[in-house]
């Protein structure tokens, strides 16, 4: 899938800083931003969802 993003110039800065710091590719540090951010928020979302469903049990 390919997808274009625009970023705040300060976080496409931290990016490229660790681009050239680790010698990896921006699209590496792109998918493991997304990959980590996915888990956070299913995170957040399925205890929400259970919480609510705990909620209405009560």
């Amino acid at each position: 899938m390919t997808a274009t993003i625009q970023l705040a110039p300060e976080a496409e800065k931290r990016i490229d800083s660790l681009v050239e710091r680790t010698g990896r590719s921006k699209a590496f540090f792109l998918g493991e931003i997304i990959k980590r951010g996915l888990e956070d928020i299913e995170d957040y979302y399925l205890a929400a969802d259970l919480l609510e469903g705990v909620r209405e049990d009560t």
